[in-house]
């Protein structure tokens, strides 16, 4: 089986789908007889550690964070005829999606989306209330045509059945709990960074875009003063200042991340509008407690063992709830967080479920070998035990 996976939202600079298809092809590559293809505006082909790239002509669009849009729908399509694929996958709802479908008609060839952006979301705060609803139908004529509909978390899927896109799949993404890992933590980062060993350091990683709520999580850390010191971990849009945060830049090594977020005491994600929010699971994988909003799939990925959950948009909520959770055994909620990612949400227990959907959609001839299977399940015996 031939796979090939398309979007303008692959890119150099990380990202939840990047991390994704990543972790896909190199996945594929050692454990299936799936041959793996990326298609994306923003690849970069040389140097890079994915099986294969194919780069799609394209321009730069204002207001994408640096994404590049397929210069027309004709463009992908005729490289996706070239490689000839047995199932396409959708990573975003645009000229990539129509692409896809195009196969599809033309040479009944399986085609799959995956909802990882909150589309209308988006929208709505930059251009209105009428343009997020025009978004909504276009979004529900766009997917009834596609064979398989996938979203992130429940709570996506329940969204797309609102706005017209029935039967869409919870699909959960994973992270690779052998780079995440409490072992990686740094004694030393407090000292590194120029604070007092008992500063109580709270960590966020992702972009730096308005939808993240990051000034909300600012004033949050300035309300509560010392002795809390936020690590801001990433880039783009400009962020207010404040003599409590501390700004690290993008990691292109995850072990790098991996280190950054272990050797903190809690991660914070003050954002509301999160398809799913694998950072995250990266954390709780790091033994690191979450605090998060109520609202959006982060909420689904949080509970009462492993964290805390705020009202959105509410400095004195965030503040109260990073406060109270240093109230309680932080190393027992990181346990319980670290046991929580591995058993449900490694990539050895997320990626055969992806495969079985294409498999299914191909008429159920399996790719995986069942001693693959046996050793996922022995890598997650081994993992547990070494925790």
């Amino acid at each position: 089986m031939h796979l090939v996976d398309i979007t303008m939202f692959y890119a150099a600079e990380g990202g939840g789908v990047s991390t994704y298809l990543n972790a896909k092809a190199h996945w594929l590559a050692r454990r299936s007889r799936v041959r793996h293809t990326i298609m994306s505006s923003n690849v970069e082909t040389s140097g890079n550690t994915v099986p294969a790239l194919v780069k799609i002509p394209s321009t730069v669009v204002p207001g994408f964070h640096g994404f590049r849009m397929p210069l027309s729908v004709e463009g992908p399509a005729r490289l996706l005829k070239a490689v000839r694929p047995d199932v396409v996958e959708a990573g975003d709802a645009g000229h990539c999606a129509w692409a896809a479908l195009r196969m599809r008609k033309r040479y009944d060839i399986p085609a799959v989306a995956f909802y990882h952006s909150d589309l209308p979301g988006l929208v709505r705060p930059r251009f209105g209330r009428w343009i997020a609803r025009g978004t909504c139908r276009y979004l529900a004529n766009l997917y009834r045509q596609f064979d398989l509909v996938l979203a992130p978390s429940r709570i996506m899927v329940d969204y797309l059945d609102a706005i017209g896109v029935p039967g869409a799949v919870h699909q959960p993404l994973g992270i690779d709990s052998s780079v995440f890992r409490p072992q990686r933590r740094v004694a030393t980062l407090r000292e590194h960074l120029g604070l007092d060993p008992d500063t109580r350091l709270l960590v966020y990683a992702g972009r730096f875009t308005p939808e993240k709520k990051l000034h909300v999580l600012i004033d949050a850390v300035r309300l509560l003063g010392a002795p809390y010191h936020l690590v801001l971990v990433g880039g783009g849009d400009a962020l207010p200042f404040c003599d409590r945060v501390t700004h690290i830049g993008f990691q292109h090594d995850q072990r790098q991340l991996a280190r950054l977020l272990a050797s903190c005491d809690v991660l914070v994600h003050p954002g509301d509008r999160e398809t799913f929010g694998l950072i995250v699971l990266e954390a709780m994988a790091c033994g690191l407690p979450v605090v998060a909003t109520n609202k959006g799939g982060v909420a689904e990925l949080v509970d009462a063992e492993t964290g805390i959950l705020a009202e959105p948009n509410d400095v004195a909520s965030l503040a109260g709830a990073i406060e109270a959770i240093y109230q309680r055994d932080l190393v027992r909620m990181g346990q319980a967080a670290r046991r929580r990612a591995v058993e449900r949400y490694d990539w050895n227990e997320i990626l055969p479920q992806v495969v079985g959907r294409y498999e299914a959609l191909v008429g159920g001839h399996p790719y995986v070998e069942q001693d693959v299977i046996d050793e996922v399940m022995h890598e997650r015996e081994r993992f547990r035990v070494a925790d």
